[in-house]
């Protein structure tokens, strides 16, 4: 079969892209202002990419059209589509389908499918489970909404068991049901549940309607992992749960933890005790990630993975490309790079590395740098701006990229005083960066995109 991808750099379409090749069709997609890791891989593994989308692209004929949900029925000030190919394909009655439809067809289809859903987390979580089922020999498949470094790749086919970044964001621009309700889990794990998406959804209640169409599909022998501090997803479980439950993450859940998130005891809630049954040292910080490896724990335990098989693969986890990745060190100033883009997101990541660097003698004291650009759709829209100054408590300076905004973000970051500064382009966000930082400091650069190469330029800026 030959399939051509319309938004095939998307971290969900490029995996998808992946899976395809390795299943063994020919793969060719079109995608505007690509950047890496996913342009990368797609060009390690020789697929065909074509810049925008140009009608000309019929001429390919493929025997089907996978569209992301980047692609819409839009205009331009001109009139004209914003994507032509699509309006081609609709007037000539070609065959195209969703990317999660065409997944659940010809990859899901027969597997036991465990499923990541959450606000956050999800992709760290995914790879996590994906690596400790690895650990294991279960061989299982995997797609990813990132490139986890255990395996290098966001996407394999595997065998029997199949690992997925369960996104709650619609379909496409014909199907506006959440991504995950096409992937039919047998394992779902619900990892926490807060607002995000306004440019989709209303309110909160909206989202937890679409993580309840998620749990209608897990059968009664199937699993619900949950956050038992989440409230969100308590309602969503009152609405109706007809599986087996597993909680994680308070005291009283099934699992828990006992210890700093870099070295923790394991807890398992037995039928008439609580009792230690792992313990996770591993390179690891933030209590996050800690939620996410009893997460991970739970869910493995469902297709009969021991806790202590787990965590010893959890000790041996690399996290994920673009999560609090080192990118350099330039006269003792470290870089990193985080995918980042929600305020309790961007709390998390900050909290984490304060808490790792004041638990070492050496490390204690030193500055954090924020870096960031709101770019999301939420993000864009203003809807959280005013828990900015809130998510960024830890930063001792904060510089955020205002390109493409229509609120104010000096104003929604008045309450930072002068520990904040904004920027309307990279190279200026870079020299006022460069001017501010000092040896010992660690920039945190936070975005869901590209953010203009501000990595490379800032090392660039820093070595001079």
């Amino acid at each position: 079969m030959h399939i051509h991808i319309l938004g095939i750099c998307g971290t969900f379409m490029g995996g998808l892209a992946a899976l395809a090749r390795e299943a063994g069709h020919k793969v060719t997609g079109c995608d505007a202002g690509v950047y890496p890791p996913m342009s990368d891989q797609l060009r390690a593994l020789g697929i065909e990419l074509i810049e925008g989308f140009a009608a000309d692209q019929m001429a390919c004929k493929p025997d089907v059209y996978v569209v992301g949900n980047v692609v819409s029925r839009a205009r331009l000030p001109d009139g004209s589509p914003k994507f032509p190919l699509m309006e081609a394909i609709l007037e000539s009655g070609a065959r195209y389908t969703s990317g999660p439809q065409w997944l659940s067809e010809n990859v899901l289809q027969g597997r036991h499918v465990l499923a990541v859903a959450g606000t956050h987390g999800k992709t760290t979580t995914t790879s996590m489970l994906a690596w400790v089922l690895e650990h294991a020999g279960l061989k299982p498949g995997f797609l990813v909404g990132g490139v986890p470094l255990n395996f290098g790749v966001s996407a394999k086919l595997g065998e029997k068991y199949f690992v997925i970044e369960a996104d709650e964001y619609d379909t496409a621009f014909f199907d506006k049901r959440s991504k995950f309700v096409h992937y039919r889990p047998r394992t779902a794990l619900l990892n926490n549940l807060e607002f995000d998406h306004a440019d989709i959804f209303d309110n909160l209640a909206a989202i937890e309607r679409q993580f309840h169409h998620l749990v209608r599909t897990v059968p009664s022998s199937g699993r619900v992992v949950f956050n038992g501090l989440e409230e969100s997803l308590t309602r969503v479980l009152h609405q109706g749960c007809w599986s087996e439950q597993a909680s994680f993450g308070a005291a009283v859940s099934d699992w828990s933890a006992q210890g700093a998130a870099h070295d923790f005891a394991v807890l398992q809630r037995g039928k008439t005790d609580t009792k230690e049954v792992a313990r996770v040292q591993w390179a690891l910080s933030g209590l996050h990630n800690q939620l996410n490896a009893l997460a991970a724990m739970a869910a493995a335990d469902h297709v009969g993975v021991s806790p202590v098989v787990a965590a010893k693969a959890l000790g041996e986890f690399q996290n994920v490309k673009r999560r609090m990745e080192v990118r350099g060190i330039v006269n003792g100033i470290t870089v990193y790079d985080d995918f980042a883009h929600h305020p309790t997101a961007i709390r998390t990541t900050l909290d984490g590395l304060r808490d790792r660097l004041d638990a070492d003698a050496v490390t204690r004291g030193q500055r954090i740098l924020a870096v960031f650009e709101p770019r999301s759709n939420t993000m864009k829209l203003g809807t959280m701006k005013s828990q900015l100054p809130w998510s960024l408590e830890n930063a001792a300076l904060a510089f955020c990229h205002t390109a493409g905004l229509d609120w104010n973000a000096a104003d929604a970051l008045t309450p930072m005083g002068t520990r904040a500064q904004v920027a309307g382009d990279v190279g200026t966000l870079v020299r006022q960066v460069q001017a501010a930082a000092r040896g010992g400091d660690h920039i945190v650069c936070m975005s869901n995109g590209g953010f203009g190469g501000v990595h490379a330029k800032l090392l660039d800026a820093l070595k001079a």
